[in-house]
């Protein structure tokens, strides 16, 4: 699928008031027992922002838009996420899986005006949730997706388009494979655990630790770190465990893509990068300042702004 990407320019904008508790109640019942809140406003209908997280830049950005004033609620999935965000009185953030089918219902409940999407790039079906329900409601819905890198011409360095391309004997087999593509990958590597020498680099999540044993994985294969990762600790990690190739993500630099690349050149490793989803994103910003245009201009045009 092409992406259309829209230059990004100011647009109106609208003012937040409180979560009624019936509000939180009923989304919480949706999202499931497990999810927790922090935070309190208070806020008209359609007068909050919502902010899709999970990732470093959504934290930035989430903070520039409460200093301002503007009412954001914020949702990721575990409470390690939760903790890299400042209290604000600006600021909701929603810990919890969301359930992609009933978003309608989510940002009608939590009275949502515009959404700001800045979840990781391969994060497809919250993306893809929040287009549909945005369009249907008729509300404004901008992507920040972070910088690409730009391909490397370096012989030791694959684009694949998906894992089928690198689950094959003849890549997998008399090769020691650390996958760093995170832990809701690593099924499809089960198959693979009797006759590959596969490690994994995971989130130090009891989620994470639990996939990671249920695809195969033994404690001596694993390791746990949160990024950002440092070129030496990429560089002592691979030579210790003898890795002779990597498989990872296009997570940009962020996601310590630079790093992984400069590693593989300078050890001589293969890495296969698997390219980002393409979505049809009706408005793509590139950099955080023109995503915070957007927001601002539609704050403030606001019916209770003006």
């Amino acid at each position: 699928m092409r992406e259309r990407v829209a230059e990004c320019r100011d647009r109106p904008a609208s003012l937040l008031q409180s979560f009624e508790a019936k509000g939180w109640k009923n989304a919480f019942l949706r999202l499931g027992k497990n999810t927790r809140e922090r935070g309190e406003f208070v806020g008209n209908r359609g007068s909050v922002l919502w902010v899709i997280g999970g990732t470093g830049e959504a934290v930035e950005l989430a903070s520039a838009l409460a200093a301002e004033h503007i009412s954001c609620l914020v949702t990721v999935t575990t409470v390690a996420a939760q903790h890299a965000y400042k209290k604000s009185t600006y600021l909701k953030v929603l810990v919890g899986g969301l359930d992609v089918a009933a978003l309608g219902e989510f940002i009608q409940t939590q009275r949502i005006g515009a959404v700001l999407d800045a979840s990781h790039p391969f994060a497809v079906e919250i993306s893809k949730g929040a287009i549909a329900a945005a369009q249907t409601l008729n509300l404004p819905y901008w992507r920040y997706e972070r910088p690409a890198i730009a391909p490397s011409s370096n012989g030791r360095i694959h684009y694949i388009e998906d894992l089928h391309a690198v689950l094959t004997p003849e890549l997998l087999l008399e090769q020691r494979t650390l996958l760093t593509l995170g832990y809701r990958w690593l099924h499809h590597f089960t198959p693979w655990q009797a006759q590959a020498t596969l490690f994994a680099r995971i989130l130090p999540s009891p989620v994470a630790l639990e996939a990671a044993l249920a695809a195969g994985f033994t404690p001596d294969r694993l390791i746990a770190l949160r990024p950002p990762i440092t070129a030496d600790l990429e560089r002592a990690l691979w030579q210790q465990w003898g890795i002779t190739q990597v498989i990872t993500k296009a997570s940009g630099a962020p996601g310590g893509e630079d790093i992984k690349r400069a590693a593989a050149e300078q050890l001589n490793i293969s890495l296969f990068i698997l390219n980002r989803p393409q979505l049809d994103y009706p408005v793509v910003c590139h950099s955080q300042e023109n995503a915070l245009a957007l927001c601002r201009g539609w704050w403030r045009s606001r019916p209770s702004h003006k």
